[in-house]
């Protein structure tokens, strides 16, 4: 059977080159990066010289990046952190709808605690009004936090926009880029953000590694506490060979990412043409143009997602029908009932999302056999039946 993986915004595969870049660290090299001998120094200078070229990649210096275990974690610390610091001076949070849950939980958590949010939505294809977020500022607020991009819909927010309004009104400006970061250009001073959040595994890197851009001057307590390793901002013994496969694959991004991306370009606008010429009824979520290259997600009214995806994997293709962190629950996407989708529509989302080693072939064989799918399934609907 063919095995066909199209959930790249889940995770994706390590590229073999980033393997090869770690294994040294785990066997030969594998001190620990703040013991002071040469095998410890030797640690220390291959996670020093990977901020140097974290940094660069996004416009930054080198003291203000923040190795973490990824993105959740990373988007906590600027939430949390922020709030920490700050809430002699205010107690008002702004986010969106949208956010993913790494963002929407720590503020719901700060809420318990007496901090005011205010959620603000979005139109039909997912993107935030930079004049929604200004109205929604009081003289409390403390931070914004916009995603760049959305990890299941794909469309792409006007964030150097947002962050223009933040600045000039004095409010720190987070975005979660776990979905753009190695896949578009990111520029922390290009997009006026004063704290970013990545992930490796998003960008064909290791599981369990990220980190966090806090531009110099920023306040934002200490979130996990212990030793002063990261300059006392982040407890915990360093993730070498995880951060070293960081820097490999932000290496092999920044060399590759432009000519990828144009060939995902390519084989997602096939997908966006195609799949609703084969199926009837079918809608394209997120924004046709401001998107992400290699994101597609339809709404196919009459049917189940979970049993869309149950019966393209026994065909071999691995899809979703949304973000992975809420792949077992019932409950509809917040994501799509936030563009305005009647939960029934809702439930019948497919997320494709195409990567590094994605083919020609593998794109047909999904358009081969999807309409099959549908049909089948179709065939057992009575809501089908009935229209």
């Amino acid at each position: 059977m063919k095995k066909i993986y199209l959930d790249y915004a889940a995770t994706t595969p390590c590229d073999p080159e980033v393997l090869a870049a770690m294994e040294p660290y785990f066997f030969e090299k594998f001190g620990n990066a703040s013991s002071l001998y040469a095998l410890g120094q030797e640690a220390k200078a291959a996670v020093e010289n990977v901020r140097s070229a974290l940094a660069s990649f996004l416009g930054a210096s080198p003291d203000e990046i923040v190795f973490t275990s990824g993105g959740s974690e990373s988007d906590n610390q600027a939430i949390k952190g922020v709030a920490d610091a700050l809430e002699k001076k205010g107690n008002h949070i702004i986010t969106t709808a949208i956010e993913h849950h790494a963002i929407s939980e720590p503020c719901k958590f700060l809420e318990k605690y007496g901090f005011k949010v205010t959620v603000v939505g979005v139109d039909q294809y997912g993107r935030v009004a930079p004049e929604d977020i200004k109205k929604a500022i009081t003289d409390k607020t403390i931070l914004i936090s916009v995603m760049h991009a959305n990890n299941e819909i794909g469309t792409i927010q006007p964030i150097a926009k947002i962050g223009s309004i933040a600045r000039e009104k004095g409010i720190y400006f987070h975005t979660d880029a776990v979905q753009t970061v190695g896949h578009i250009p990111v520029n922390v001073n290009e997009l006026n953000v004063d704290l970013l959040s990545l992930s490796a595994h998003k960008f064909y890197g290791p599981k369990g590694v990220g980190a966090l851009y806090i531009r110099k001057g920023t306040r934002v307590d200490t979130f996990l506490h212990g030793g002063d390793q990261e300059k006392g901002r982040r407890a915990s013994t360093h993730n070498t060979p995880g951060i070293v496969g960081l820097g490999k694959a932000i290496e092999l991004c920044a060399k590759n990412m432009a000519e990828e991306s144009k060939v995902q370009i390519v084989l997602r606008d096939k997908l966006i043409k195609e799949i609703p010429a084969a199926i009837s009824e079918v809608r394209l979520n997120g924004h046709s143009s401001e998107r992400l290259p290699n994101n597609v997600n339809f709404s196919i009214k009459y049917i189940e997602g979970e049993s869309m995806l149950l019966n393209l994997d026994m065909l071999g293709i691995a899809c979703s029908t949304g973000s992975a962190c809420t792949s077992s629950s019932l409950e509809p996407s917040h994501v799509l009932l936030a563009i305005g989708l009647p939960a029934e529509i809702a439930h019948g989302s497919l997320r494709i999302t195409i990567g590094r080693w994605t083919t020609q072939e593998e794109i047909g064989y999904l358009l081969d056999n999807l309409p099959k799918v549908v049909a089948k399934l179709r065939a057992m609907s009575p809501l089908y039946e009935k229209k």
